[in-house]
């Protein structure tokens, strides 16, 4: 960690002053400035080649799954433009749309290209996450306690919310909030609501998992299994067992005893499969009554976007999202789903553009999982992405999960230069 190069240093630093930046509620700014700024930077070594200082020349040329998240994002762009048009949001609705574009789509790629191209070591973001553990932790005994001795849900707002962006919570610092379904305190710690928190803490298992240093590992261990469970999140512990684990059984795919295994299990179920098949429905029916209220809306606003993108804008969807009734509590069609978001909002196009690099990732990162450890924390991300496409929009949350984004970049450059890269 003594050995950092420029692009390293700045990117720890950054990552280590996440919960300072959040007390400043400058966390929504911090994102896209890096990955634009840092992005630059990998154009700009990439362009002068042998002629920049040795320690920050690119690592090789762009990797080909990285291209796929370039050409997916600008796709998005384009399917932007277009709905725009169809819906004639007019000139200042686009601006505003194309900007919130290059605050939350563009920074899928962009973070790809950073860490694929310039001279990165995933120990550097892996020890920086592990800080941000310890962060965590000291931390929170004070947040943990707020509820119980009168202190306010929100500290404040930053006035750095007048620059714009999806609400007021982006730059608002909380201690904590009420859930308002059963009136019980839930903590977001530095995201800003509690589900996304979860996933922010199987994430940090995920980088705490490959430290090497023991303290160090047990220090991102505890602090992503606390933001786990104090953020109270049915997804946040499903992501904790299955995007830990699952890597991890890739290599068994390789074993012939693993596999017999598995037909003795499938020909078991010709005799138990009906009381599984309904042991199943009933974790799946208690997983759903956990929260019944946040399943009902999300159930609503999903068949929504569905029909109204087959009716209205197959193609290109309806440019942005819009307002919901009382019956999905207000909540925006097109939001907390990124699949049926996307169809909504951009169309069957924009689908498709997500959805080619997406896979092109997650099937790079399962085929190295198996062969080698090297693909764990990029199967882990995928996985990770993948749980949380399914209740959250991916794009205004890639502001905080650039170390993730910037490690799929990393992965994608060590597989395409390996003999069997792929």
């Amino acid at each position: 960690m003594t050995a950092m190069n420029p692009v390293e240093a700045g990117l720890y630093r950054t990552l280590v002053w996440t919960w300072p930046f959040y007390g400043l509620g400058a966390l929504y700014v911090v994102g896209p400035v890096i990955a634009w700024l840092f992005g630059a930077l990998a154009v700009v070594v990439l362009y002068l080649g042998p002629a920049v200082r040795e320690d920050m020349r690119a690592t090789g040329p762009i990797p080909a799954v990285v291209w796929g998240w370039i050409i997916g994002m600008f796709v998005l762009l384009v399917a932007l433009w277009v709905g725009h048009l169809d819906w004639g949001l007019g000139l200042k609705q686009t601006i505003k749309s194309s900007i919130g574009w290059a605050k939350g789509w563009a920074l899928l790629a962009l973070f790809p290209l950073i860490g694929a191209t310039l001279p990165i070591r995933r120990e550097v973001l892996v020890r920086g996450q592990c800080v941000v553990g310890l962060w965590t932790l000291i931390l929170a005994p004070v947040l943990l306690v707020a509820p119980y001795i009168g202190l306010p849900e929100r500290i404040f707002t930053s006035p750095l919310k007048a620059i714009g962006g999806p609400g007021p919570e982006y730059f608002s610092v909380f201690f904590f909030t009420w859930d308002p379904a059963s009136w019980t305190p839930r903590w977001q710690f530095y995201a800003p609501w509690s589900p996304f928190a979860a996933l922010l803490g199987v994430v940090m298992v995920l980088f705490a998992l490959e430290e090497k240093h023991i303290k160090w590992r047990s220090i991102g261990i505890a602090a992503g299994v606390l933001m786990i469970l104090a953020s109270k999140s049915r997804m946040g512990l499903v992501g904790l067992v299955a995007c830990t684990i699952g890597p991890r059984m890739m290599p068994l795919l390789l074993r012939g005893w693993a596999w017999q295994m598995a037909a003795a299990v499938t020909a078991s179920m010709a005799v138990l499969g009906t009381q599984v098949a309904m042991a199943a429905l009933d974790a799946v029916a208690a997983f759903k009554g956990a929260r019944a209220d946040s399943t009902r809306v999300r159930a609503t606003l999903q068949r929504i976007a569905s029909e109204r993108w087959q009716n209205d804008a197959f193609w290109f969807g309806h440019g942005t999202v819009q307002p919901g009734s009382h019956a999905v509590e207000y909540m925006p069609i097109g939001s907390h789903h990124t699949w049926f978001g996307l169809l909504f909002v951009k169309g069957l196009v924009g689908l498709v553009a997500l959805l080619v690099p997406f896979v092109w990732q997650t099937a790079l990162a399962m085929k190295d999982a198996t062969l080698s450890p090297r693909g764990y924390l990029s199967m882990g991300v995928m996985m990770t992405l993948t749980l949380l496409s399914f209740g959250e929009n991916i794009e205004i949350e890639a502001y905080l999960l650039w170390p993730a984004l910037i490690v799929l970049g990393i992965h994608a450059r060590e597989v395409a230069q390996s003999p069997d890269g792929m």
